[in-house]
């Protein structure tokens, strides 16, 4: 039984770990303090193995700044699963240079520099840190009032034959928009969400469709939130970078923001869902059970 008094040393202990600083919010400025110059104007070569230490150094003080507003973080309550949020993230970026071999919307200038294993193994350990950052920063978010409380909106609760066409749809213009890159480009972005969000409602994961079926929203607008904010500081950081990454996208490629065109940042709103929707799926296959993890999609 939790007596009153038992609840204000948990609420007292709460506070004061919420007012200090987390040993790891400082060694992640110091990452980002050291990669960001070395990666932009450091010499070769060490300014071609910047971007996992920049990205990390960027997690890390997400997080940090986490635990010192809300006492808790995703670092803090598992470091095992927060782990693991690396180990997720390398096969669904690979699935996503996978379709870009039919896209050809991005390539990489000074990958030819790496033997193909250093170039497999350096672009695993960057793409671990995709997962881990988008999620640091929902949960950041998620300490601000604007995106601390429900957000209800419009309720979307189609049947189960509903969601079984919507994932039927998913699969059909993600599969479309490798065999018609040229002008469906764009839907890879959208279909692989809708399709995996529908294996999620079926297997009993976690899944926004579950969230607007009851009319919530909040959990959609902190991942655009998380989305935009990760996709502005992949483009900055990777502009002055060396390999770096450019585009090559039909009809949208203008009015550039660094190396990304205007519209293509558009972009960032369904990644961010496809990514929280590839970690329940991939949760669920592992733990066979409903994630407990996450607190940024626990409002109520």
């Amino acid at each position: 039984m939790i007596t009153s008094r038992g609840v204000q040393q948990h609420q007292a202990r709460h506070r004061s770990q919420a007012r200090r600083i987390p040993p790891h919010l400082l060694i992640g400025i110091v990452l980002v303090a050291i990669a960001w110059p070395l990666a932009w104007a450091g010499p070769a070569p060490y300014s071609r193995y910047t971007f996992f230490p920049l990205w990390l150094g960027y997690i890390l003080v997400a997080d940090g700044l986490t635990v010192h507003r809300s006492g808790t973080s995703l670092l803090v309550r598992d470091r095992l699963r927060f782990a693991l949020l690396f180990a997720f993230s390398i096969p669904l970026w690979w699935l996503f240079e996978y379709a870009n071999g039919f896209l050809q919307n991005w390539r990489y200038l000074g990958a030819s520099r790496y033997s193909t294993m250093a170039y497999v193994a350096l672009a695993s350990l960057a793409f671990s840190t995709v997962m881990p950052a988008m999620f640091v920063t929902a949960e950041l978010y998620r300490t601000f009032r604007f995106f601390s409380g429900v957000r209800r909106w419009i309720r979307i609760a189609p049947s189960r034959g509903g969601l079984l066409a919507t994932g039927v749809l998913g699969l059909a213009l993600f599969v479309g928009s490798l065999v018609f890159p040229n002008v469906l480009f764009p839907f890879v972005w959208i279909g692989l969400f809708l399709l995996l969000d529908v294996v999620n409602v079926m297997t009993g994961g976690k899944s926004l469709a579950e969230q607007v079926a009851r009319g919530q929203w909040d959990t959609v607008l902190v991942l655009f939130a998380a989305g935009l904010t990760c996709g502005f500081f992949w483009e900055m950081w990777n502009f002055y970078s060396m390999p770096k990454w450019v585009y090559d996208v039909p009809h949208v490629g203008f009015l550039k923001i660094f190396e990304m065109p205007l519209l293509g940042y558009g972009g960032y709103f369904p990644f961010a869902l496809e990514v929280y929707a590839a970690y329940h799926l991939l949760h669920t296959l592992l733990f066979r059970r409903r994630d407990t993890y996450l607190c940024f999609d626990e409002m109520h």
